[in-house]
């Protein structure tokens, strides 16, 4: 039986943002729909008003071509629509079985729970998902990050849910992962469902989609057909103009003469025998498949990991950090894959996020935080990294994932860095607010800033390095010039073991 949803003028205002103005559109089942946007754009907003965890100010939302209202995300379940966001709605002491069948807990005729017959179905999902070695009866807690979004995915199949969206779902899937996630949504597909995908890869969209939904600051640009406009089209559509080649600001020629950060035979728990150098004003890039080490490598510069054995120097002066506040007050900053969890203070506001580095040097006599300095810096970085937030005041968890990130950039470039460690810095964000992070990037390292730079996208590390270190089982496998390098060269590096030095 076919499903349709169709939204007609939905807003949605936010203290001085506009989230959504004017939506209106149509979608049929059968049919995947993507939606593309740059951060903040109002795909989240509108998913969130899909689930039920917002309501519209004015518009009409329709299934079925029935006007419904949905006041929780309970009332959207109930009524066969499932949100999968990016972050992980599962109760991590519950069973994988008991968070499949969370809030319709199988139960016996007597009325306990049917632990038995909810692992016997748990057991066919699994295999259904293709999941070798894991258990029903597992906690959430012992599963991978990745085991642990395709347990959201399950639990959303096992509803029989009509309409299923997905937030940003391969953020943390392998390859092979993520070629199960596509052929479960392919099959969902053939069921008849509505699944909406909201992604930043390009490549996921040409692969999934039929539909795309653009958006652009709260507006929606078009509804295509993915087979009748290029990426190119997308990428115009999305950020309101061309970008003819994103790496345009990393045409950079640096002098590589000055020694800022050397590691010699860095040992820890994690990584064995890893040698390099950083020079002044260079973009060093660290590649390698996911759990390569590279950033174990990171955390024990930073002073997070016990160093077992090697050497660090710092503009040739050997450090010892031992903590992230030794490797701060030596000039190293580090920016963090996950800026949920390591990264953003949630529960304070932009400027006390931007500020918070430096603060300790401007307080009063009396030991109070001097507000017309957090203003002044906060202000200026707002401008600087044209971080979207209607103030200073915000609070940076209602800020897009892209904004964050720049605040928390903001943040560590308030210090002054010697070296700047980046593990990750565009995950999860779109192409229009790519752009501005390696023009960020390449003005760090024009500023005389060592960069350092992991990333798990290959024409990332290709397009922003000067020089590339390929990291598989905690050591060097190999060292790339930006002259010899090609995405197979990192890749032979990145997956057989070989040692350049």
């Amino acid at each position: 039986m076919g499903c349709s949803v169709e939204f007609k003028h939905i807003g949605k205002n936010f203290p001085g943002v506009k989230a959504l103005d004017d939506i209106s559109f149509r979608a049929e089942s059968g049919k995947v729909y993507a939606f593309l946007g740059e951060n903040g754009a109002g795909k989240s907003t509108l998913l969130k008003i899909l689930n039920g965890d917002y309501q519209p100010d004015n518009g009409e939302y329709i299934i079925n071509d029935e006007l419904v209202h949905f006041n929780t995300p309970q009332d959207a379940i109930n009524n066969g629509v499932s949100v999968i966001y990016q972050e992980r709605q599962i109760v991590m002491e519950m069973t994988v079985a008991e968070n499949i069948y969370l809030g319709s807990w199988l139960r016996t005729k007597h009325g306990t729970i049917d632990a038995k017959s909810m692992n016997k179905r748990t057991i066919e999902i699994i295999q259904r998902f293709g999941l070798e070695g894991v258990q029903p009866d597992a906690k959430v807690s012992t599963l991978s990050i990745a085991h642990q979004q395709l347990v959201e995915i399950m639990k959303a199949v096992n509803r029989d849910s009509k309409i299923i969206a997905f937030d940003e779902p391969t953020a943390s899937l392998s390859d092979n992962e993520i070629k199960i996630l596509f052929k479960i949504i392919r099959e969902l597909q053939a069921e008849n469902k509505i699944i909406f995908y909201v992604s930043h890869r390009m490549n996921e969209i040409e692969q999934i989609a039929q539909k795309v939904i653009v958006f652009k600051d709260g507006h929606l640009i078009d509804v295509v057909n993915k087979q009748d406009v290029s990426d190119d089209d997308l990428i115009q559509m999305m950020v309101g103009r061309k970008i003819e080649r994103i790496f345009d600001a990393a045409d950079r020629k640096p002098v590589l003469d000055e020694i800022v950060l050397e590691v010699n035979n860095l040992t820890t728990a994690y990584v064995r025998d890893v040698s390099f150098k950083v020079y002044r004003g260079e973009i060093l890039g660290f590649a390698g498949l996911v759990g390569a080490g590279r950033t174990e490598i990171m955390r024990a510069i930073f002073g997070i990991d016990h160093i077992k054995s090697g050497e660090i120097y710092l503009e040739g002066k050997r450090i010892h950090p031992k903590s992230p506040m030794d490797a701060i007050e030596l000039g190293i900053a580090l920016v963090p894959e996950d800026r949920k969890e390591q990264g953003i203070l949630p529960n304070i506001s932009v400027k006390g996020n931007i500020s918070i580095t430096v603060l300790k040097n401007h307080l009063n006599k009396l030991g109070v935080i001097d507000e017309r300095f957090e203003n002044k810096i906060a202000d200026s970085d707002i401008q600087k990294f044209r971080i979207k937030t209607p103030d200073s005041d915000k609070l940076i968890s209602q800020l897009s994932g892209g904004n964050q990130q720049k605040v928390i950039l903001a943040r560590w470039l308030e210090i002054n860095p010697k070296v700047l460690i980046l593990d990750e810095p565009t995950k999860g964000i779109d192409v229009g607010a790519k752009s501005e992070f390696y023009r960020i990037i390449c003005e760090c390292a024009n500023n005389g800033i060592s960069v350092i730079v992991i990333s798990s996208e290959l024409p990332e590390i290709i397009g922003l390095s000067d020089r590339i270190m390929v990291v598989r089982d905690g050591s060097i496998s190999g060292k790339v010039s930006k002259e010899e390098v090609t995405e197979e060269k990192i890749l032979s590096y990145a997956m057989v073991k070989q040692v350049s030095k």
